[in-house]
């Protein structure tokens, strides 16, 4: 009973599980079997194309809080990660994770002041600050003469396809 179950589910397409014993994988015979024995659903999960996000569709969405510093006089005139000449008179920031070159508007929470600032650099490397602002950035949020101050950055991109006028 047992033996005329399983050969007339092997005729009929399907492979019980042991039956590949003794078939070399090399063999076409030992392919088409192979394929046979795996689940209709594993075959289509196989066959479905995955979409991952990119890093800057999965920033666009992140939302950063922290501390903020600021540096200028001893860094100004050289030059940064992105290989720019620091100018602290600039709105620029230096940021650990965030492209060169990205725009991020931060907001000082303390007082609701904004700029938008181009991170240009990498850093800050002291303490757990999440920012290192130019003086002038600094300034535009209100915190250079206490040096420190909690913000939110919002990384900006521009839309695919999209160019900035001017």
């Amino acid at each position: 009973m047992v033996f005329l179950l399983a050969s007339s589910l092997i005729q009929g397409g399907s492979v019980l599980p042991g039956s590949l014993v003794g078939v070399k994988p090399q063999s076409a015979e030992a392919a088409t079997l192979e394929d046979a024995a795996v689940p209709a659903k594993n075959k289509r999960a196989q066959g479905k194309a995955v979409r991952q996000a990119n890093n800057r569709e999965t920033s666009k969405k992140k939302v950063i809080r922290g501390q903020a510093s600021w540096y200028g006089p001893g860094f100004h005139g050289k030059k940064t990660a992105s290989g720019e000449i620091f100018d602290q008179g600039k709105l620029t920031a230096a940021h650990k994770t965030l492209p060169l070159g990205t725009k991020a508007k931060v907001t000082n929470l303390e007082n609701g002041n904004t700029v938008e600032v181009e991170i240009n650099d990498r850093g800050p490397y002291v303490g757990d600050r999440v920012i290192d602002l130019s003086r002038a950035a600094a300034n535009a949020l209100g915190f250079v003469e206490s040096g420190l101050t909690l913000v939110r950055i919002e990384p900006l991109y521009q839309e695919a396809g999209t160019e900035e006028a001017g």
